[in-house]
């Protein structure tokens, strides 16, 4: 939050209508959040400050977000992305169990003071273990968008190597990275780093890898957060689990959480049922998150080609049958 003084200044010179000291207290709000490493509020306010159109035509003010990304040397490619954060808290349906997870995880972060105070860290290193598509990519946004850091994805594609202490390497430039510049830092299918190194099947290297993973978590000591998701959360090796804080699992939705999601989904949509009629949900039954919202979002799409003002219950009927067409 940005300092009482400043805030004086930006009511005051709001209430007389001075424009040029309005603006001038914006930017000093704005690069007093980014200097807290608040980088996500700092360019939302930008967005509001400047319109969208000046923002994003304005690389130098992007480039302050996330500079430097680090990169293979052999091919030059990115071993970090930034990914864009627009969803939040609301946007997502979980289990109560998996919900109270992700609550009391943002709760020690947004009172991280408090557990310092105390000797305590917030939870920084968490492994989302559950099926493909229940929202495990989806809350690592939602947390990212909820501390106002940036998310970064660690693109393991550029990462992996077949060379010898060459995926090492990488993974120390990630290391090295995300200490240095507090994000929120997603290791998706996580396993491909850390699979079993009792596994005869598996080469030197990726072994070489597990071990180098798990030294560069324990040595870890900056600030950002580590998300690291799994869909075969028993392909990891058994010693990768205690490096992690927390173990948050997510589980295909049932019954009431698929009404939430079609609710959420269908809001703003004209249509002749309800999201809570227990046999339109039932015709979700297990699918993924992933799953109901590509469906539907395809039911959407023919009700509006066909040129019908409601999406009937047909409409997702035509789009089950194409879903279940594909998976057969």
């Amino acid at each position: 939050m940005a300092s009482g003084k400043l805030l004086r200044q930006l009511i005051k010179s709001g209430v007389h209508g001075d424009a040029a000291a309005f603006r001038s207290a914006s930017e000093a709000v704005i690069k007093e959040e980014r200097e807290k490493n608040h980088h996500l509020l700092a360019n939302d306010l930008e967005r509001l400050l400047y319109g969208d159109q000046t923002f994003a035509g304005n690389s130098s003010r992007r480039s302050h977000s996330l500079p430097g990304l680090p990169t293979n040397k052999d091919n030059g490619l990115a071993l970090l992305e930034e990914r864009a954060v627009v969803r939040e808290e609301k946007d997502i349906v979980l289990s109560d169990a998996t919900q109270s997870a992700l609550d009391e995880i943002l709760m020690e972060h947004n009172r991280a003071d408090t557990l310092r105070s105390y000797g305590l860290q917030p939870a920084q290193k968490l492994l989302f273990c559950g099926p493909p598509g229940c929202g495990k990519t989806l809350a690592a946004e939602v947390i990212a968008n909820a501390v106002s850091m940036p998310l970064v994805l660690v693109r393991l594609d550029s990462v992996i190597s077949s060379f010898l202490g060459e995926t090492a390497a990488n993974l120390r430039k990630v290391f090295d990275y995300i200490a240095q510049q507090p994000v929120v830092a997603l290791f998706d299918e996580f396993d491909a780093l850390s699979k079993d190194r009792g596994d005869s099947g598996d080469h030197g290297e990726l072994k070489r890898s597990v071990n180098a993973v798990l030294q560069m978590m324990d040595s870890y000591r900056g600030e950002s957060i580590l998300i690291a998701t799994t869909n075969y959360e028993t392909l990891l090796d058994r010693a990768v689990w205690r490096r992690f804080d927390e173990v948050v699992r997510f589980e295909m939705p049932n019954l009431e959480q698929i009404k939430r999601l079609l609710a959420l989904k269908l809001s703003g949509i004209r249509r002749n049922f309800e999201t809570d009629d227990a046999k339109v949900a039932s015709l979700f039954k297990g699918m993924s998150h992933a799953d109901i919202e590509r469906v539907l979002r395809r039911s959407v799409k023919e009700m509006i080609l066909s040129g019908r003002e409601f999406l009937e219950k047909s409409h997702i009927d035509n789009a089950l049958a194409r879903e279940y067409r594909y998976k057969s």
